[in-house]
């Protein structure tokens, strides 16, 4: 695999990087990936939507009606699901959404997000990420001399306080530490930004 060049906050090339073919270079599994990311978005759903049945709803206790004579189809109670204000039929109920993956599967989605942004030339490899101050207009200087825009997802090995607070209050950034990347946010990113020494740490555990 080609090196890839590492730069500076100043959006300087420092150095080269080379990257593990059998993290960043494989051949994405689609499968495996559109699997994952139905994982991560139905975990976010409550699965709490709940209609009433027939037995539920109040009220239907007396027949409506006699049974014969009336001239009427017969009915048993008000509450029937044809019925104004009655039950509802095949309505949805708690459920949960949950889907389960094994962890070679978890592996080989995130290695599939991760080299669909080196095929995108949407990764940025940069030497370190620490800032002097928790000034926001601190933070977006940076982005703008990495000339980055979008959906903006930044990796790094260690979360600061000042990084922290001057990024919580940009909505298209999503700040993780190495440890928490998953394929969801990888790939929901237009451009993805991580640390020389995250890319180790994501290496380490991929391998």
């Amino acid at each position: 695999m080609e090196k890839f060049k590492v730069l500076n906050t100043k959006g300087e090339k420092v150095s080269d990087a080379k990257l593990n073919e059998t993290i960043w270079a494989i051949e994405p599994n689609d499968t495996v990936l559109y699997d994952a990311i139905t994982l991560t978005r139905n975990a976010e759903r409550q699965g709490t939507a709940d209609t009433k049945t027939r037995s539920e709803v109040s009220g239907g206790g007396r027949k409506p009606w006699k049974q014969k004579g009336t001239g009427r189809a017969r009915q048993g109670s008000t509450r029937a699901p044809h019925w104004p204000g009655g039950g509802i039929v095949f309505g949805p109920h708690p459920r949960s959404y949950s889907k389960k993956m094994n962890r070679k599967e978890r592996r080989l989605a995130l290695k599939s997000a991760l080299s669909y942004k080196v095929i995108g030339s949407e990764l940025i490899i940069i030497d370190s990420l620490k800032l002097e101050n928790a000034k926001t207009k601190t933070f977006v200087e940076i982005l703008n001399n990495l000339k980055v825009e979008g959906n903006i997802l930044i990796v790094v090995d260690e979360l600061t306080e000042n990084l922290v607070l001057a990024s919580r209050n940009l909505a298209n950034v999503i700040l993780l530490e190495a440890s928490e990347i998953n394929t969801y946010d990888v790939i929901a990113a237009d451009k993805m930004i991580i640390t020389e020494a995250a890319v180790k740490m994501l290496e380490e555990v991929l391998v």
